[in-house]
């Protein structure tokens, strides 16, 4: 919106002319979701309470020491919507396609959430919203996102290492929706501590801000070989939003937490990552910056698929973090460990821009 309304009248005052960096706005844009979701926090926390009369349902398979958190509200997630919301319109350029594309998965993804956290907690169904109608919204929002993809990119996927973009056709409509409902389940299966969900999106949107920038510009993109995807370095400022929402809420959410994000959190921060990535054919460099939030994912399919063809489970506990929970590891010392593991993946990532 600032740079819509305030960059055409640099002409007059040559300060707005700082609107046309991106740099600039997605630094901005990270600031004013921090500020946002740190001076609203403690409110929405209070309200939270008042409307959830048992809080977050805590599993009794799981570890004991998880008891002493029944009556956490949760629901945290949509915190961290409006502070991402409110900072990408303020900060992004609003005729920019994939800016749109991007709010559309992060609050269609939050929407799904949002009606199985309710249904859980507010109508007290301890079912939620069924399996089969989560995945058919999540099909659809991730549809209408991998369509526009289609218009706005071309079809390819970058291979990491070997600077190959590999041309999948009309194929790439089906495997971008898979790699938004892959992101979006990830990252909702890895919400289960304290801030373990939030601190690796922040770092993994961190490295995506970086590729977003260099794959919309022209000159760096073509010196690192990776597709030039032009108006995709917007989704930088979407990135610093992102970024600074995750920080302003793991300020709440660090343990002891004081609120959960929820599904409509988790599912949105998974589905919002999923399409950076695709906007600038970067789904396989994903699968290594979030490589944390694949472990989860594999870990419970491992899991499950052990039990049904031998009966035996090859974790203590799925997703993973709770098997290191019920091998005796405290509850910081795992989280602190993966958000090591996380960053280590982030860098790595990184790194791949460079090893071609």
């Amino acid at each position: 919106m600032l740079y819509n309304l305030l960059y055409p009248l640099a002409d007059q005052i040559s300060f707005f002319n700082l609107f046309q960096y991106i740099t600039f706005r997605t630094v901005y844009a990270l600031i004013t979701s921090l500020l946002v979701c740190w001076l609203l926090g403690p409110a929405f926390i209070r309200w939270l309470k008042r409307h959830q009369t048992k809080g977050q349902p805590i599993r009794r398979d799981g570890p004991e020491s998880h008891l002493l958190k029944q009556g956490t509200p949760t629901m945290g997630g949509l915190l961290i919507l409006i502070s991402l919301t409110l900072a990408t319109l303020l900060w992004a350029d609003l005729g920019n396609g994939f800016i749109w594309l991007a709010l559309l998965v992060t609050l269609g993804y939050g929407l799904v959430g949002w009606w199985d956290d309710y249904l859980k907690l507010i109508r007290h169904d301890p079912k939620g919203l069924s399996g089969r109608w989560k995945l058919l919204l999540q099909l659809l929002f991730g549809g209408a996102a991998a369509a526009g993809l289609m218009i706005l990119t071309e079809p390819i996927v970058d291979i990491p290492f070997f600077n190959i973009q590999w041309d999948m056709g009309w194929w790439y409509f089906p495997f971008v929706i898979f790699v938004l409902i892959g992101s979006s389940n990830a990252v909702n299966l890895t919400d289960g501590l304290d801030g373990l969900a939030v601190a690796p999106t922040f770092m993994v949107a961190s490295a995506l801000a970086v590729v977003v920038y260099l794959a919309g510009h022209a000159h760096f993109s073509a010196y690192l070989m990776i597709p030039h995807v032009a108006g995709a370095g917007e989704l930088a400022v979407f990135c610093g939003a992102m970024i600074g929402a995750c920080l302003g809420f793991l300020w709440f959410n660090t343990y002891p937490a004081q609120v959960f994000m929820g599904d409509v959190g988790a599912l949105a921060l998974g589905g919002a990552l999923g399409f950076v990535a695709c906007a600038v054919h970067q789904q396989l460099l994903l699968a290594i910056a979030g490589g944390l939030f694949v472990l989860e994912a594999v870990s419970v399919m491992v899991q499950v698929a052990s039990f049904k063809m031998t009966g035996k489970r090859v974790f203590r506990m799925a997703p993973i973090h709770h098997h290191y929970e019920l091998k005796g590891w405290a509850e910081p010392k795992v989280i602190v460990r993966f958000w090591i593991i996380s960053l280590i993946l982030a860098l790595i990532a990184l790194s791949t821009l460079k090893i071609r």
